[in-house]
């Protein structure tokens, strides 16, 4: 019923025309003043601005409620229009409720966003705080940091200090000990040269008083001296000459002497000799020329001393001869031509071929050498000439010692 109060006049037709919704048949008054709905002695159709808050209140409205209600209270169709009234009211009141709710269920959720966003700003807040003690936290370790590396810088300043205050005392003991020490041996020289040099005066003054008893006693004893070397002489000059005379006169102590001496000679001479030979012999046979650096030949001597490892070479079998070679293709093949020879020649016993090898140092030459002898069964034996060289003379002694020692062998 709002449009009888006047609240929804645009809504309305201006000239009674048409009725309002629901109350079919009921027109409305024609608006005063024609059809333009405008204040009366307006003539252009604007409204002048009000001049205080009761001059746009319109009374037409009321007028045309009351004369709505006399002529719907004498209208057939008032209790219908009451009826749909009443429903438009209800109606309205639901809408209203309907909008309350959902104004209460706006202002929840602003609530809920509210408590939303206070708990993210708290959240924020509490992260912020925890942030900050962080950082407070890792300023502080830092402090402590510094402080204690100030601490430690401090102390070992104050080692380094002390360690040379320290230093720098026992250098000047020492100095001091040193320094003592060279006065005490530049007085305990002085007192030595005094106490020499008056030994010395003492001795020269008592030589100097006691010279003629001294020089008397040097005679005496010259004297007795000279006589018991005359009398010496003469009695082993006696002795001789009776010696020799009796032997000379006895021809049969003359010849034994003779044979005698002879004999020694020459059991001297037979001695000598067969020991030199006995040596030459035994250390061809047993020992190893100093010449030899190396050889595979085993001695009596290295079989006492290292039975395990003469065992194991008496027990190991034949090798490669390139085993552990490395040679070029055509070399290789060559080389191995050569120690299926030897191999062939060993078995065979027939004459050896003569072999020359040659390189700069470290590629395989003596290993080669080596292989080979295994490999075919024989002893070799590693010599340098720069170990010849310097034993002069001896050289050519060392040489004969060293093939016939080679001689000796009998594997070859």
């Amino acid at each position: 019923m709002s449009w009888l109060f006047g609240l929804n006049r645009g809504a309305a037709p201006a000239g009674g025309g048409d009725a309002a919704p629901g109350a079919p048949g009921l027109s409305l008054p024609p608006a005063p003043g024609g059809g333009s709905g405008g204040t009366a002695g307006s003539g252009t159709g604007e409204r002048q601005p009000p001049k205080d808050k009761w001059s746009n209140f319109d009374p037409t409205g009321l007028e045309r409620a009351a004369k709505a209600a006399r002529e719907l209270d004498a209208s057939r169709h008032a209790k219908d229009a009451l009826s749909l009234a009443q429903m438009q009211e209800q109606t309205l009141q639901l809408e209203q409720q309907a909008k309350l709710k959902e104004y209460e269920a706006a202002i929840e959720q602003l609530k809920n966003e509210q408590i939303r966003v206070q708990a993210e700003e708290r959240r924020k807040t509490l992260s912020e705080e925890t942030k900050q003690h962080q950082a407070r936290a890792q300023y502080q370790d830092k402090l402590a940091r510094q402080r204690y590396d100030e601490q430690m810088r401090q102390q070992q300043q104050a080692n380094e200090e002390n360690l040379r205050k320290q230093e720098e005392s026992v250098q000047k003991q020492e100095a001091m000990r040193r320094a003592t020490v060279e006065r005490e041996m530049e007085l305990r020289h002085k007192n030595e040269m005094l106490r020499v040099e008056a030994e010395a005066r003492a001795r020269a003054k008592a030589e100097r008083e006691n010279a003629d008893i001294i020089r008397e006693q040097i005679r005496l004893k010259a004297a007795e001296h000279r006589q018991t070397v005359l009398e010496s002489l003469k009695t082993a000059g006696m002795l001789f000459g009776e010696g020799f005379r009796a032997f000379v006169t006895d021809w049969d102590k003359v010849t034994a002497t003779v044979a005698g001496l002879t004999l020694l000679a020459v059991g001297v001479y037979s001695a000598k000799n067969a020991t030199a030979v006995a040596g030459r012999y035994l250390e061809a046979r047993l020992g190893k020329p100093s010449l030899v650096r190396e050889t595979s030949r085993i001695t009596v001597l290295e079989a006492l001393k290292h039975p395990i490892k003469v065992g194991k070479r008496l027990t190991s079998k034949a090798q490669d001869a390139l085993e552990g070679v490395v040679l070029s293709p055509q070399l290789e093949a060559r080389v191995r031509d050569i120690a299926i020879a030897t191999r062939n020649t060993k078995k065979n016993k027939s004459l050896y071929r003569n072999i020359l090898m040659y390189g700069p140092p470290g590629t395989g030459k003596t290993l080669f050498a080596k292989k080979l002898a295994v490999h075919s069964g024989m002893d070799y034996a590693i010599m340098t000439g720069g170990d010849v060289a310097p034993m002069g003379r001896e050289g050519v002694t060392a040489m004969h010692k060293l093939f016939d020692w080679a001689n000796t062998s009998r594997r070859g």
